[in-house]
This record gives C-alpha cells, sequence and structure tokens, in this order.
C-alpha cells in the first residue's frame, strides 16, 4: 500500500512546495517589483543585491515550476535550498527559530523540503521519472 501511495504523496509535496515558491518568486516580481526587492535585499546585506533580487525571483518561479512538474528534481532541490539558507544567514537568522517571530522555522521547512523531494526522484509522476523510462526503454529496444 505504502509503495502504490508514495507516487502520489511525493506529487502532493512537489505541488506544495512548487507552488509556496512560484508564489513567493512571483511577489517578487508583481507586489514588491524587482527593484524593490533589490532594495529589500541590499538592506539585508545580501551582496551584488541587484543581481541577486532577479537571480532569486527567477530561480524561485522557475523552480517552483520544476518542483510541481517533477522537472531536473536534483538541480532545482539543491538550488532551492541553497536559496533558502541564503534566507535564514541574512534574513531569518537573526529573528531566532520561531517563525511567529520572523524566524528560519519556516525557510528551514522549505529547504528540506526541497531537498527531500529533489532526492526522491520525485515519483512516477514526476517529469524527470517520465524522461527516464523512456529513455531506458529506447536504450532496451535498440
Amino acid at each position: 500500500m505504502f509503495d502504490q501511495a508514495r507516487p502520489v504523496a511525493l506529487l502532493l509535496a512537489r505541488i506544495a512546495i512548487g507552488v509556496i515558491f512560484l508564489v513567493h518568486g512571483y511577489q517578487k516580481f508583481a507586489t514588491m517589483g524587482i527593484a524593490g526587492t533589490a532594495k529589500f535585499f541590499e538592506s539585508a546585506g545580501i551582496p551584488l543585491a541587484s543581481v541577486a533580487a532577479p537571480a532569486v525571483a527567477v530561480l524561485e518561479v522557475v523552480g517552483g515550476l520544476a518542483l510541481i512538474l517533477g522537472a531536473a528534481l536534483p538541480i532545482v532541490g539543491t538550488l532551492l535550498a541553497i536559496d533558502m539558507v541564503g534566507a535564514i544567514v541574512f534574513v531569518h537568522g537573526a529573528s531566532g527559530f520561531s517563525a511567529g517571530e520572523g524566524g528560519y522555522e519556516f525557510v528551514l521547512a522549505l529547504a528540506a523540503a526541497s531537498l527531500a523531494i529533489g532526492f526522491t526522484g520525485g515519483g512516477a509522476l514526476a517529469l524527470d521519472g517520465v524522461l527516464s523510462r523512456r529513455r531506458g526503454a529506447a536504450s532496451v529496444s535498440a
């Protein structure tokens, strides 16, 4: 039973975490704007804030979509986890653990979830898995 539920559980996790990243990245474009995001990054002490702001916004949008689709999961999961480590170091770490007080609790959970999803293969419903099975079938028939 657990083996049958695993692909669906991974799909739901990919969608949930992917949507969170997608929305946060979209906010950096639409709500705050890249200039506003860069200004915030600069105030937080993030190096090269004017470069980091669009890079992080794109990573979170594209990475969120990739998680949802189950595409390039090890790469995307690692990059999103690194993104969240940066958020802990530069923004949330000084506020302690509790997310209610601006701490790193939620950001740490996103980092861990990104890595876990990234290195599970994403389940049978992930694009990575579909492509892998097709490559395997093509090499067997050749």
